[in-house]
Formats: structure tokens, sequence, C-alpha cells
């Protein structure tokens, strides 16, 4: 084609594509649509021909091979000339194929004519019949041939001279499977061949020539459908096409698989400029799929947050987007706080900084559940007992328990993705991401197969910020045999249930005894004082109530119509929660009631959550406490409660002395004990001579029983106020309770000698629980109406006289008052009435002490009679005189 006056007319295009080295494909301007294209041969040459497949639908068809240099004429015009803005113009039509011929120039008519270029490398042959002598361009060709001949270039090279490639394409792949395994997701180089629709393209694998059929992973554009045998394109099926045909088609990517589909290959295809993936769902030519999304090795998070992108822009695909689930204010979105109770798989309760209770569904998961929901387990049917979800639903118990131990009482980092409101009778759920150190427990849960992914609609914004790495997780679990991905039959929790079953609970009422000491689990805290509890090592659930303490009583529905709680019930109930809700404890069993209910002592962390309850004053001690080897505690604990007025105490008042006008008499009720330690400041631990026979007889079966068994060394580990045996430096063992437990040595208290050392870690033993009925032997007193002097030299002169004077021996002891829970005696020799507490007032060893009751002032003015007489003769204390007449406390009186 020309112009009246000669000239080729020349046309502008881009190239599309090079089908070999004479023939390429040039896309035209747009005119309202997608661009026309055109095949331009060049006209006057001829390439090497290309290898091409068989068509299975053609009989007898068979593959061909490359002809010498037809690679590299392809390549020469591929690099040099797709994707490139030419000017071109066509000078003949064959007639009957329409096929078109003519020249192209990159950037210019006056530019590089690409004829001449290939025709210069020698890489193609020139048709000389079609040679016009009188045109100088078509001359110049035939020149640029015969010096590629001279030179040997390309076809032209002398034999043995090579350099060309017949590439040995493999067009099909046996395992597809192993061949993505063996590449380990490393990225290939490739060119992509031809493009089907948006999300998947044909490509070459360089340098081994493996053609492959490459689906993008994570995404999903419009698709071409099939009716009538036609291609009908989906709403901007067209345009996602033509979007990745311009970016990749004949262009050099780097490609790498991630898994199969089918005999097709899923993968991402990274171009210079970015992944092409990435760039689709952000123009909104492609929406995220869940199914392949987890395959993604270049970040899924990218292709999220560019589909976001696209529908808060409502691009293409999203012009109609309406997001699903109210919107979340920003200020509310995250908050930290303390983890309460897990209430299943898949919710939990957290306390936030303010204080608030909210119940946090983790997002995204489903929890496990029966295989049939709505019909009971064959097993629960045959044993004619009821289902418990939490023992009977396959992996739901080690689902709670990973949760339990990793964050009950623990910090964590909460981030909300959505509400899910109320439905089909279910409330609303806030439904969030909850972190520990940077951790995802729901990715946890799923990655040990404890719960599953729940599968969103395409449309279904709701769902978890993290949901491709919970699929990820999921995929590893499945492949893994995880949980409930395992092919094995799943642990089965037979628990016994003593809870109202009183016959049940007095069978393992000796056993829990004899135990001392056993762990549980508090399932439900009913209030204060009433749990209940499983014991794993009994695999039993039991309604256990804390002993020696009356609790505030929480409202009962009863016939008469629910009651009213006690004040501080409701106090109570939420300590005992917040101590010890879904915690690991230890209980000591001591008896049932009528009911079934076991009652006894436990400790949450070391702590007796019986003295924790007295101490913050939301209970009171029971009149059964002074039975225990507790009472002394609860009693401290009590009186200090008292005297803060703190909760039930707050409108106590100390009981008026109208009858302190007092008793004028000093009461006397003298027990027998022997005093077995002395402690600094005088006090001291006694046994009353009445108990004696029973200790004795303790003793001896204690020493008894470890002589014939002897502990295993380092099968018990103590805690802080255990009650255990301790071998003491004689070789027998005695009852003990743990005062400080040290990295290979523990100090105990032998609760029946007042004595206390330390012993080395295997020394220390688990005491049998029925060695625990007899209260603690030693009790502890203090000289009453006395003053141990200050300075040191002095007070330790009092303290060996005292030693030297009560030490293992008899005495009849009377209590003169109590302070705090500790009674203060006068002590006399049981065979001649002497008072020793006299006797060391008389040796200047203690002073008498200024007290105002009239009852003790008898006591108080012999004691300052004896104090005179040690004065005057100037003993001990009284060696440089009356040091007191200038109440001088360096000298260590004390008013």
């Amino acid at each position: 084609m020309a112009t009246p006056g000669g000239q080729p007319v020349l046309q502008r295009g881009i190239v599309k594509q090079v089908l070999s080295g004479d023939a390429i494909i040039i896309r035209g301007p747009p005119k309202g649509g997608p661009p026309p294209e055109r095949q331009l041969n060049l006209s006057n040459i001829t390439a090497p021909r290309l290898a091409r497949r068989a068509n299975p639908n053609v009989e007898g068809q068979t593959d061909t091979k490359d002809e010498p240099w037809a690679w590299e004429a392809r390549e020469f015009l591929r690099k040099k000339l797709v994707g490139k803005e030419v000017f071109f113009h066509v000078e003949y039509r064959v007639p009957g194929s329409g096929r078109e011929y003519g020249c192209v120039y990159i950037e210019s008519p006056s530019g590089e004519n690409v004829t001449e270029s290939i025709v210069a490398e020698g890489l193609v042959e020139v048709r000389r019949g079609g040679i016009k002598a009188n045109d100088d361009q078509q001359q110049r060709i035939i020149e640029l041939e015969e010096a590629a001949k001279g030179a040997g270039k390309g076809r032209w090279a002398k034999e043995g001279g090579g350099g060309h490639l017949v590439r040995d394409i493999k067009w099909t792949i046996e395992s597809p499977r192993y061949f993505v395994d063996s590449h380990h997701q490393e990225p290939i180089s490739a060119v992509v061949e031809y493009v089907r629709d948006g999300c998947t393209m044909k490509v070459f694998l360089l340098p081994t020539f493996h053609q492959v059929m490459v689906m993008l992973s994570g995404i999903k554009c419009p698709m071409f459908k099939l009716e009538n045998e036609q291609q009908v394109p989906e709403p901007y099926a067209a345009e996602a096409k033509f979007f990745t045909e311009s970016r990749l088609l004949q262009r050099d990517v780097k490609v790498i698989l991630e898994g199969v589909s089918n005999q097709n290959f899923i993968g991402s295809v990274l171009h210079p400029n970015g992944n092409i993936a990435e760039l689709l769902v952000r123009e909104g030519f492609a929406r995220c799929v869940d199914w392949s999304m987890p395959l993604v090795s270049q970040g899924p998070e990218k292709l999220r947050s560019a589909e976001k992108f696209a529908k808060e822009k409502k691009l293409r695909m999203w012009k109609n987007y309406t997001p699903s689930g109210q919107a979340i204010e920003i200020q509310d979105k995250n908050f930290t706080g303390k983890v309460m109770e897990i209430v299943n798989a898949d919710a939990m309760v957290i306390k936030n900084n303010n204080g608030e209770f909210r119940k946090i569904t983790l997002s995204s998961i489903r929890p496990p559940r029966l295989a049939m929901p709505g019909k009971e387990d064959e097993s629960a049917i045959k044993e004619n007992r009821r289902i418990r979800p939490l023992y009977d639903v396959p992996y739901m118990f080690d689902a709670r328990e990973f949760m339990r131990k990793k964050l009950i009482g623990k910090k964590v980092n909460v981030s909300i993705d959505y509400i899910k409101p109320a439905e089909s009778g279910y409330p609303e759920k806030t439904c969030a991401t909850v972190t520990i150190s940077n951790i995802n427990v729901a990715e946890a849960l799923v990655s040990k197969g404890f719960v599953t992914v729940l599968r969103h609609r395409a449309d279904d914004d709701q769902r978890s910020a993290h949901y491709d790495e919970l699929l990820a997780a999921e995929n590893r679990a499945l492949k893994n045999g995880k949980g409930l991905h395992s092919k094995k039959e799943p642990s089965i929790h037979r628990v016994a249930d003593l809870s109202g079953e009183a016959q049940k609970a007095k069978q393992f009422l000796p056993f829990l005894q004899r135990a001392g000491r056993s762990v549980g689990i508090v399932e439900f805290v009913a209030s204060g004082s009433r749990l209940r509890l499983y014991l794993p090592k009994e695999t039993c659930l039991i309604t256990f109530l804390l002993a020696g303490i009356s609790c505030p009583r929480m409202a009962r529905t009863g016939p008469g119509g629910p009651g009213e709680s006690e004040p501080y019930s409701e106090e109570a109930l939420q300590y005992t929660k917040e101590l010890c809700l879904q915690r690991e404890v230890e209980v000591e069993v001591e008896a049932i009631d009528k009911a079934g209910n076991f009652i006894g002592w436990l400790f949450v962390d070391g702590v007796n959550l019986s003295v924790a309850l007295v101490d913050e004053g939301l209970s009171t001690v029971h009149f059964t406490a002074d039975r225990s080897q507790y009472a002394s505690q609860l009693h401290i604990v009590e009186d200090k409660a008292k005297n803060n007025k703190i909760k039930i105490w707050e409108k106590y008042e100390e009981p008026q002395n109208v009858v302190v006008v007092e008793e004028t008499e000093r009461k006397t009720n003298y027990k027998a004990v022997v005093i077995t330690e002395v402690l600094s400041e005088c006090n001291f631990y006694a046994q009353h001579a009445d108990t004696g026979p029973q200790l004795e007889k303790l003793m001896e079966q204690l020493h008894g029983e470890f002589s014939a068994n002897p502990p295993l060394p380092g099968s018990y580990t103590p805690k802080k106020g255990d009650l255990c045996a301790a071998k003491f430096s004689d070789g027998h063992w005695y009852r003990a309770s743990v005062d400080k437990v040290e990295p290979k040595r523990v100090h105990v208290l032998y609760i029946d000698y007042g004595n206390s050392e330390y012993v080395d870690l295997t020394e220390v033993a688990t005491l049998p629980a029925s060695y625990h009925s007899l209260p603690a032997q030693a009790h502890k007193y203090a000289p009453a109406c006395v003053t141990v002097p200050n300075d040191p030299e002095a007070q330790l002169e009092a303290i060996e006289g005292f030693k030297r004077e009560a030490l293992n021996n008899n005495f009849l002891l009377n209590v003169e008052y109590r302070v705090g829970g500790l009674e203060y005696v006068s002590l006399q020799k049981a065979e001649k009435k002497e008072d020793v507490i006299q006797g060391l007032i008389a040796e200047g060893l203690l002073m008498a002490e200024k007290r105002r009751e009239k009852r003790l002032q008898p006591l108080v003015t012999e004691y300052k009679k004896s104090q005179d007489q040690a004065r005057k003769a100037r003993l001990n204390l009284w060696r440089y005189g009356d040091f007191t007449e200038d109440d001088a406390k360096e000298f260590g009186y004390q008013n």
C-alpha cells in the first residue's frame, strides 16, 4: 500500500507476540474495546520453522522438532520487539489467505528496519525470487545476507561452527506433584507463550523447555465459558486477559511452582515490575480465593490487602460492593487483657485493663464436634449417662487443655476481626484474633489439629485477618495427620462424676485421704467456697467444699422462690474465680458430707484458699478449723481483717468490755506441757502432755513405715506450705511443713517439735494422708508480762538462760492473755510450783512489763519485786546500774 506519490502508508502499533523469525502479531490502537490485532509477515525472507506439538484430534499427526536457528531467530525478534511501539507498512496481501507481508521499523520511520537487522545476523534466508532490481531497499537485504555469509554468521556459520539450539521440548510432565516438589518453590526462569485468561497462562521453563500451564495461586479472574460451542466471556474477563497479556505475553518472567490442580500447575508469576496476581487483584480484575491461597509463597497478606483496596475503591468487579457486617471503631478494635476462662475450644473470657469481662470467640475456626450433631453418643447411651461435650467430643478436651495451659492467667493481645450478629437462637459473637508472645492462638490450635478452619463464602468479609495463615496451618495438620485429621481412633476420656452421688463418693474417700495432696483442675466455681474439680489422676469430677471457713451464701432457688444473697457473696465468688478457675490446684480431702460433697483444703500456687478468703474479709473462720493445722493462720488473718474492718467486717465493733471491768481476779487453768524448742524473743514451742501418747504412737508408726519402705529420692517436689515428711539428723522421718524451697535444699519446720532446719531435697517425701489427721503437736507461746532486752548480747543471755531452765522440761502452763493469735503464758515447774519466768527476772535476764489489766496486777507486782532485787544486786542487765532512769533505749530499755 502506498500514497498517490508512491510513499508507503505507515501505521503504528505495539508488538504483541513474535510467532517466528519472520512473523509477528501487532496490536493496533483501541477503538472502544479490545484493540484490533493483525499478523504481519516480514516480506522477502524465510525463517526456520519452530517445533510444533501434534494435534491430538488429528489422526497420524506427530510432534515436530525445531529447524536449526529457528529458536534463535524467534528470540532475536522477541527480545527486540515484544511490547515495543513500531511503525509498519503492508507491502502486499496474498489472495485467498489474506496473509499480509511488509516491513517493520522500530521507533520511527527512519529507525531500525527489523528485516535488515535479522538478515544481518544470518538468522533468516532472503527469498530472491521476489526481489526487484530497481528497489534499493530490497537490494540492500541481499547485500546484508552476502555480508552475513562472508562473516559466517548464524545459519551461514562454517561447518562445525554450530552455536544453534534445537530444543528438546517436554510437552507433558508425567508426575506434576513430584516436579513441583523437586523445585522446592525456587524461582525458575520462563517465557510466557500463551495467556488463556487473566489468571492462567502457558509458559516455557528455561533452560529445560518444559511446557506447563500455570494457574496463578490465590486468585481467580472472570472466565470464558463455553456456550453453544462459543466462548462467552464473564464480565471483565476480556479486560483481565488483556491486562495480563499486555504485560506478560512473551516476556521474561520468574515462575514459582507451588502446587498442582489436576494436570495444571499452581504458582506465582513474577515480572521485574512486580507480581501479576497482586496487580490483577488491586485493579479489580480478580478476587482472592481460599482454596489456593495457602499455596502462595509471596505473602498472601499482599493479595488480601490489594483486594481490600479494590473493594474500598469499588473498582471493576467490586463496583457494586457493600461491606458485610457491622463496622468496628478503631479505638475498640485492639486491646490487651488477662484470660480468665476457656469457655470451649474456640472461645474464652478475657478481663481487659478496665476490669470489664468480655467473651471472645476465635475468628474463622470451628471447634470439634460429635460426628452426628444432635445424636447422642452410643457409648453414653449404653452406660446410661448424659453427654459431657468437654470429655465426650473427640479432641475437645485436648483443645481446651492446650488453651488452658498456655493462656489461663496470662496477658494476651486481642484484635477484633468482626462481630457476628445473633441468629438462629445463638447470641451475638465478638470474633477476634488472640495472640500471646506474637503467637496466634487460633493458628496454633489449627496446626495441632484440634480445630478446623471455617470455609467462608467468596463475598464474605467476616473472617480472620490471618485467614490465610489458618488455611496453611490446616494444610500442614492435614498432611501430617494431626488431631482431627488423624486416621487413628481419637483418645477417649472416661470420667466418673461423683457430684451428688453419695455412695460413689464414699468409695473414693479413703483413696483420696490416703493420697495426701491430689492435683486437680477447677472446672466451675459455684460460690466462694464451693467448687467443681476434675482430678486427672483419679479421672473423676467432684464437688469440693472449703474446710475451716464460712463464706457468705449465694442466692439459691427453693420452694419459696429465690432467696437473697448474703452481703459480699458475689465478691467472694468473683475472688475465688479469678484466683483459681481452670487453674491447677492441690487439694487435701478430709471428709464428705451427706450429699457426697468432699470437704478439705485447697491450694493454688501454694496459697491456702481458705486462708486467702478470710484474709480478704470475704469469709469467717468456722469452729471446725480449730481441729486443723491451719487454725492459727486462720485466726491471725481473721483478727487482721477485723482490725482493718474490711468487707464483711466493715461494721464490726469490738465487744464492749462490760465484763472487763473485768475479772479482777486472775483465772488459772494449768496444763501440763513439755517445752521442745526456744526461739528468739524467748518465744517457745511446747507439746501438751495429754496428747503425748497419741504423738508417740504416730511417730512409732511413721518411723516403722519409712524404715520398711524408704521413699524414692527425687520422687517428691516440695512446695511452700506443703505438709510433708522430712528426715532429721537422727536418721528418722518426722512430720514437717515446707517453709522455703531452694535449688538444692529445703527449709522445713518439724510441726510436732517446733525446731526447723535445712535438709537436702532427697530428704523430704510425701506424707501419707493417714498421718494428716492429728493436728500439729508443737504449740507456739510467749512468756507473759515480761520484756526481752533489745541489746543483742543481753538478749542472747536471756535466751540461753531460758533454754537452761525450760528446754525439754515439764511445766504447768497457764494462758494469761492473747495478742494477734499468739498466746502469752506463765510457766511453773511441775514439781516445785516455782514460776520460771519470775526466776529469770530475779537473775536479771528479763524485765517486768508494765501492764494495766487488773487481773494481772498481782503477777506483775511479784515480777517487779524480783526485778528490784536483781537491780539492787546489779545482776546481768543491771550490772551497770539502773539504765531505765534515763529511758535510755540504747541500753535495751523499752517502755
